[in-house]
């Protein structure tokens, strides 16, 4: 596979330095991105990234994770118009730990090829540094004019800047280009990528890998991904979709990829999926026959919750899409975990009882007028009832009068009565 040709029909190069195509046409090379370990989970803003890295080595080549323990106590500065928080060594361990389990879902790191991908952490060397070695050994190497003409530093210190940049920012991209220097000396990496915002940071590696050696390395970035509207891609009214299932729920992180607009969904299963472009032109082709079926979304959706997740979480999560639409059934809400349960269901109006009142047996009618508020009177059960538009657990309630017990609870825990097509309200006992 011919990395830099995958890369260009998926639409997934911003900027690449002349000579990168001719490198890794000629041998193996390792090549490297670095991630922000300021969590112990990415998000999905962090997918290009890593699958930049997929395809590098699915082209043979080697890839390298950086966990930027240095410079996440320092801060990029890149796009940003204020610093962020730093964090300490222990932290950032187990931070560490949570993104390569994350990566080891797309990249290996374990068999005996000899691609294999390799995780690295800048302050394992950072770490060794004194100030007066970094300034005699790196900063000689680069000049503040450099270092200025940057478009990341320009703006922090343009005239719409609040703050300004402490020095510490200001150091970053020697930080970064140290990365890059010490990779090159150690592993033979000649290639760094990232986002396209990455770029000015990026080229002051290959810089200094130059002036301090005479060698030679290169640079490649990616667009930064929006939605076809312009806004942010991977934010929701909740914050960031996580890759973590216990920060964003699998059911939840499907949902944001069904959801997408269909111009996003061309785009998307180019980038985020492994899928191959005959395939994917065949899926845009039926797609555009039939836009309200989804087929594109359907497919991506599938596609990257199976790679993140798992196929019984796909599985999961399509339950629980067919459920708010009417096509869920008892059973499948029995086999509902809990979480994803609660992910379906969340912000519906909730109601606790105890449990002595299920353990015992409770009518319907009670449980719904007198031990909850899920209807203001029995009467008003009763007329619903009569039309057929109440149900418990996707079962039509016949008889109001109806008891209720233990046996009817989903996860041990929880009751589910639907009013009509869409209204649900949850009753849980304690």
């Amino acid at each position: 596979m011919n990395f830099v040709e995958e890369l260009k029909w998926r639409g997934m190069i911003h900027d690449i330095m002349p000579g990168t195509e001719d490198l890794l046409g000629k041998e193996i090379t390792s090549g490297y991105i670095g991630f922000d370990p300021t969590s112990d989970s990415l998000h999905i803003g962090h997918m290009v990234q890593v699958m930049l890295l997929t395809h590098f080595q699915r082209a043979g080549h080697i890839p390298i994770a950086l966990i930027g323990g240095a410079t996440g106590m320092i801060g990029d500065p890149s796009g940003r118009s204020e610093e962020r928080s730093l964090l300490d060594e222990t932290t950032l361990r187990i931070n560490q730990e949570g993104i390569r389990k994350q990566l080891s879902k797309f990249l290996d790191f374990q068999s005996d090829r000899k691609n294999r991908a390799i995780m690295v952490n800048n302050y394992d060397w950072m770490k060794e540094f004194t100030y007066l070695g970094f300034i005699r050994d790196i900063g000689k190497h680069i000049s503040v004019n450099y270092m200025m003409a940057k478009d990341s530093v320009k703006k922090r210190l343009g005239t719409d800047a609040k703050e300004g940049m402490s020095y510490t920012e200001f150091s970053y991209q020697l930080v970064q280009g140290t990365d890059f220097l010490h990779l090159y000396e150690k592993m033979g990496c000649r290639l760094q990528m990232g986002g396209s915002d990455q770029w000015g940071n990026i080229v002051t590696g290959t810089e200094l890998i130059r002036r301090k050696t005479g060698g030679e390395a290169f640079a490649l970035t990616c667009p930064l991904i929006t939605k076809s509207d312009g806004s942010k891609f991977g934010k929701t009214e909740s914050g960031n979709v996580w890759l973590d299932p216990e920060k964003t729920s699998p059911y939840h992180f499907y949902q944001f990829w069904l959801n997408v607009s269909d111009d996003d969904a061309v785009r998307y299963i180019k980038i985020f999926t492994l899928l191959g472009k005959e395939e994917i032109e065949n899926l845009v082709a039926e797609h555009n026959k039939s836009p309200h079926e989804r087929i594109l979304q359907k497919r991506l959706a599938e596609e990257v919750t199976v790679t993140v997740h798992s196929r019984e979480d796909l599985d999961s999560a399509i339950g629980a899409s067919q459920i708010l639409f009417g096509k869920g059934t008892t059973d499948s809400l029995m086999k509902m975990n809990e979480n994803t349960f609660l992910s379906v269901f969340e912000g519906v109006p909730s109601f606790d009882v105890k449990k002595e009142i299920i353990s015992a047996g409770v009518s319907f009618s009670s449980l719904c007028a007198e031990h909850s508020q899920v209807f203001p009177s029995k009467g008003d059960l009763r007329r619903l009832v009569q039309g057929g538009g109440v149900s418990l657990n996707k079962i039509k309630i016949e008889d109001p009068e109806m008891m209720v017990r233990k046996e009817h609870l989903l996860n041990k825990k929880y009751l589910l009565i639907q009013k009509g097509k869409k209204n649900y309200f949850l009753i849980r006992v304690i």
